[in-house]
């Protein structure tokens, strides 16, 4: 295990306090296996917040621009 996702996994053990380990393992290997895929996510929920939306509506929107993605990755 490299140093930055030590970190990563002890930071998302923060702020994920409150999901189940299994679904917080879970995401955090699908966040390992394309990060850039989650970095752009993450930015575009920003945008559209800046933008005047709120954040459920924007991440549930951008989700859904991405969704096809993120099931190819569970998948493999």
């Amino acid at each position: 295990m490299s140093l930055q996702s030590f970190f990563f996994k002890k930071y998302a053990d923060w702020k994920l306090k409150d999901v189940p380990e299994a679904q917080r393992d879970q995401m955090l290997a699908l966040v390992q296996k394309d990060p850039d895929l989650f970095k752009r996510i993450g930015e575009e929920i920003e945008r559209r917040k800046k933008g005047g939306e709120s954040e459920m509506k924007a991440a549930m929107e951008v989700m859904k621009k991405h969704r096809e993605e993120i099931a190819v990755l569970m998948q493999r």
